[in-house]
């Protein structure tokens, strides 16, 4: 048994897989593969060159000593300078002791010295800041490749903890830490390389792994067949305002772009603005108590382009209805004022200032912030950005790397609602249908900044999402043969 290929190790779960791998290997045997895997890699990446291994005194720095009696192997010139001895007894301790070549004080001088300085200082299990004795000395590093996790970057986190030397490479094993891809510390580990070190299958047991990164193959869309019809599809029924109805047309275009079935607004008064629009879209005037007899129209955006006052009319409405609720915009800002009236939405898609008005200021992890609103409000929570969180109430997480500067566009995040509500529509769980409405948001963000030059705006983005879903099954397919495979050998 093993983890989803996509899993993020917390670092607890490492250090429980390491204990669990001990009672089957030798004490140092990963030390011994994750030293000579990081050191392989740097070879590979670089030529031969004037290397200082920089120590700490537990696991982290005993995967340093390996690096560099592997580097000294192979004709490097190499130097340790060590923090601090490993405590005696331990692996670490005995990787040490095997290092007979030259060592130098862990000092800026000492390191500014060298070509190439790699930080085995503290791995990715840090929980305090890093000294100033440290800091400066990385400081002085013409280049720096990292063990695990650049010195003051929180693995679990990516949380910066004091002052962080950026890296131009990052070497970490078995499975990446949630700190590789969360900002601001995925911004100082450079490249992430994710090496094998030969886990024995029996230290997965017991590993959960609630974080995993967001891509196709953690989920699976609804593929289109022979017996498709509009209503197997979904449809996607949108609450309409009358003062600001842009914002629930983008909603309305990125749901039939991405593959509803049937698109509906309900508009009442204000339906005369929505009808110039798309021909393919249907808007209602009548009474949303009426259109709430229609069972079929099982899930609704409530929220973009809407008032307060609207908010307050339509959302009670359908929570009372028991309808799939995806909640944004003016649903969050009319929801901050009593968390409680968002009681019964499916998911929510603040950005981080809305975030912050529904459950105030953000102080540690993003990924427990958004965990702990998922739990409150017992609801799926999408918090936007550049690395998006997808948070459930049960504790399942996912972090979003697959996007694009071109999404920073006013309305990019109402095509969102769309995309997610036609997934939900469909018939997709929860969480995964907002991973995956993020996942093809992300990628037709992509795909529209190549057209535009970088510089897209919101009406650009619903174009390519037919094309996002097609490449988001081709992917989830070949990681489906990738697992398989693995599961074979």
């Amino acid at each position: 048994m093993s983890i989803h290929p996509f899993a993020l190790l917390l670092p607890e779960e490492s250090d429980r897989m390491d204990h669990a791998a001990a009672a089957i290997l030798p004490s140092t045997r990963l030390m011994e593969n994750a030293g000579w895997a990081a050191a392989r890699v740097i070879r590979n990446r670089f030529s031969p060159r004037r290397v200082t291994v920089a120590c700490g005194p537990g696991n982290n720095g005993g995967d340093g000593y390996v690096v560099a009696c592997n580097l000294a192997r192979w004709g490097w010139s190499v130097r340790v300078a060590a923090l601090a001895s490993p405590k005696p007894g331990t692996p670490a301790a005995e990787m040490a002791a095997r290092w007979t070549g030259p060592t130098v004080p862990f000092a800026a001088e000492e390191l500014a010295a060298a070509d190439l300085v790699v930080d085995a200082v503290f791995g990715s299990g840090l929980k305090r800041p890093v000294s100033d004795e440290v800091a400066s000395a990385l400081a002085a590093a013409p280049q720096v490749v990292a063990i695990d996790m650049p010195s003051g970057v929180a693995g679990a986190s990516g949380e910066t903890l004091g002052k962080v030397r950026d890296c131009v490479l990052t070497v970490t094993f078995v499975r990446p830490r949630p700190g590789h891809l969360l900002q601001p510390g995925s911004d100082s580990c450079g490249e992430v390389v994710c090496a094998d070190i030969g886990m024995p299958v029996q230290a997965w047991e017991g590993i959960t792994a609630a974080v995993q990164h967001n891509q196709p193959g953690l989920w699976t869309l609804p593929v289109s067949g022979d017996g498709d019809y509009k209503y197997r599809r979904g449809v996607v029924s949108l609450c309409g305002g009358a003062e600001m109805p842009g914002a629930t047309r983008l909603s309305a275009r990125g749901a039939r772009r991405s593959g509803a079935g049937l698109v509906r607004i309900s508009a009442g008064e204000g339906a005369p603005a929505y009808r110039l629009g798309d021909p393919g879209l249907i808007v209602d005037d009548a009474p949303l108590s009426k259109l709430l007899e229609d069972a079929r129209r099982k899930v609704w955006i409530c929220g973009p382009g809407l008032t307060e006052d609207e908010v307050a009319r339509t959302l009670p409405q359908l929570l009372a209805a028991d309808r799939t609720v995806l909640a944004d915009a003016g649903a969050l800002t009319w929801g901050a004022q009593d968390l409680s009236r968002l009681e019964g939405v499916a998911a929510i898609t603040p950005h981080i200032g809305e975030f912050r008005k529904l459950f105030g200021p953000v102080e540690g992890s993003r990924l427990d912030a958004a965990l702990a609103a998922a739990k409150r409000i017992r609801a799926v929570v999408v918090m936007k950005g550049p690395d998006t969180i997808i948070a459930a109430p049960d504790g399942r997480l996912a972090i979003n790397t697959h996007a694009s500067s071109a999404l920073a566009t006013a309305g990019s995040g109402d095509t969102l609602t769309g995309v997610i509500a036609t997934l939900l529509a469909a018939g997709m769980d929860i969480w995964e249908g907002c991973c995956a409405g993020v996942w093809l948001h992300g990628e037709a963000g992509i795909e529209a900044g190549k057209a535009h030059h970088g510089w897209p705006v919101a009406e650009d983005l619903d174009v390519p999402l037919g094309a996002a879903r097609a490449t988001a099954t081709r992917l989830a397919q070949e990681a489906t043969f990738k697992k398989g495979t693995a599961s074979l050998l």
